[in-house]
C-alpha cells in the first residue's frame, strides 16, 4: 500500500496527504504543491493530542514545512517512527515527486 493511500491518513474524513507546504527559508517561495522536494526530517508535535507531525523538505533552493494531521495519535507516532528510521536512506535518494 502506498503511504498516501493508507486508510488512516485522514483527519476528520479529509485526506492529510499531501500536506500544504509553507516556506521557511531560502531564495524565494515557489508555492510548491503536492509531492515535491527532497525530504529532510520529521518531528512529532509536542502539543496534545499529539496527532500531528511536521515534515521538512527542500525544494528549488528553499526550505518548507508541511503538517500531517491524523485522527489517531498512535498512527501519528507510527508515521514519525517509520520516517525517522528511514531518513538516512530517504533523504539523499527520495524526491517526493508526483
Amino acid at each position: 500500500m502506498l503511504f498516501r493511500n493508507h486508510p488512516l491518513m485522514r483527519y476528520r474524513v479529509i485526506p492529510s496527504w499531501p500536506p500544504d507546504w509553507i516556506w521557511t527559508d531560502g531564495l524565494e517561495d515557489k508555492h510548491p504543491k503536492g509531492e515535491i522536494g527532497v525530504f529532510r526530517r520529521v518531528a512529532q508535535s509536542n502539543i496534545q493530542p499529539s496527532n500531528r507531525c511536521f515534515l521538512f523538505i527542500d525544494h528549488e533552493e528553499s526550505s518548507y514545512i508541511g503538517c500531517l494531521t491524523v485522527d489517531e495519535h498512535g498512527f501519528c507516532f507510527q508515521i514519525v517512527r517509520f520516517l525517522q528510521a528511514r531518513i538516512a536512506t530517504i533523504s539523499p535518494l527520495l524526491r517526493l515527486a508526483a
